[in-house]
């Protein structure tokens, strides 16, 4: 099979497209014969050398792909061979076929493309497990994004949306600001020129808000802090600001704030099919509805990953950027 590999840590130019042997599924696992791949931000930590794959897992990036189960093992779940579905990898995405652990499978949503569907796993996982779960988002509760244009960002907007809750995101421009809003923020915060926790303190009376999801870390845990409200709990899934910081730890000891964090990719098999069961079971019924929509920006040939990758590290995208197989 064809794939594409690291060929050493750097830039897009390292992305290759390799020949490999078609990888074989064990007991529990299924192979996919891939017809298109999310592009996600792991991929671009891989690829520059800083994130490596956890033990076991192949050594070629992609955390989330969609297409044909051609093979493997799917006792104890609903799928038989030949079903079509997207499914959350622990790498190995970036080839014309892969292996997935059945239960961290999931059919492709009613009225959604393979190339839609190859974009929710790593999101939807990601956003439920961190806002929903270890955030504790509930009720009238209220959600800060910080990247709300990312692909994590647009899926944490439309999600918390569909459930109901006012959500406030941070973007880098007033451009983004627009796109947010139109996803369904109730305001949109360009960090670069305004004060994200004056903001959040004037656009909620003063309380702040119930939980934030931060993709930034650094000199934002503290910040972050000052703009939740009292049993506010912010989430950290990344750490594009810097891993340290300076934490007022009286304010929260006196406010009874919590900071957690996650990463999902480490994480066993068996804790991601809980999370893909509440999936099918209370998300994947609102894209039949029409209350979600994936935000797909762009999509390239796996042949032109250099240039996937290379808009990736640009920046500039709103949603998801796919390559098709």
């Amino acid at each position: 099979m064809r794939a594409i590999e690291i060929s050493q840590p750097g830039g897009p130019e390292v992305l290759t497209i390799v020949e490999r042997e078609m990888p074989v599924p064990k007991a529990g696992e299924v192979l996919i014969k891939v017809k298109a791949a999310g592009i996600n931000r792991p991929d671009v930590f891989q690829r520059q050398g800083s994130y490596p794959p956890p033990a076991g897992a192949s050594d070629l990036p992609g955390l989330e792909v969609a297409g044909e189960i051609v093979a493997g093992d799917v006792s104890g779940t609903d799928f038989k061979i030949g079903d079509q579905v997207c499914a959350l990898t622990p790498g190995g995405g970036y080839a014309e076929y892969c292996i997935a652990p059945a239960g961290n499978c999931l059919p492709i949503p009613t009225g959604l493309s393979l190339v839609e569907a190859a974009t929710l796993p790593e999101t939807y996982f990601t956003v439920w497990t961190n806002v929903f779960d270890r955030g504790s988002l509930k009720g009238d509760e209220t959600l800060l994004v910080h990247g709300g244009a990312s692909g994590i960002g647009t899926t944490a907007i439309l999600l918390a949306r569909a459930f109901g809750h006012k959500v406030f995101a941070t973007v880098g421009s007033d451009d983004r600001v627009s796109a947010v809003e139109a996803l369904g923020a109730t305001k949109g915060i360009n960090y670069k020129t305004q004060d994200f926790v004056q903001e959040i303190k004037a656009l909620t009376d003063g309380k702040g808000v119930d939980v934030i999801l931060d993709m930034v870390a650094g000199d934002y845990i503290n910040r972050n802090l000052e703009s939740l409200a009292d049993d506010g709990r912010a989430v950290i899934i990344a750490q594009l600001g810097g891993s340290k910081a300076t934490i007022n730890s009286g304010m929260l000891m006196r406010r009874r704030l919590t900071i957690t964090g996650s990463t999902l990719r480490p994480r066993s098999a068996e804790f991601k099919t809980e999370i893909a069961r509440n999936l099918e079971q209370k998300v994947w019924p609102l894209f039949a509805e029409g209350k979600l929509k994936p935000v797909v920006y762009a999509q390239f040939p796996f042949e032109e990953v250099q240039k996937a990758h290379a808009m990736m590290d640009a920046g500039e995208q709103i949603g998801k950027i796919v390559l098709t197989f």
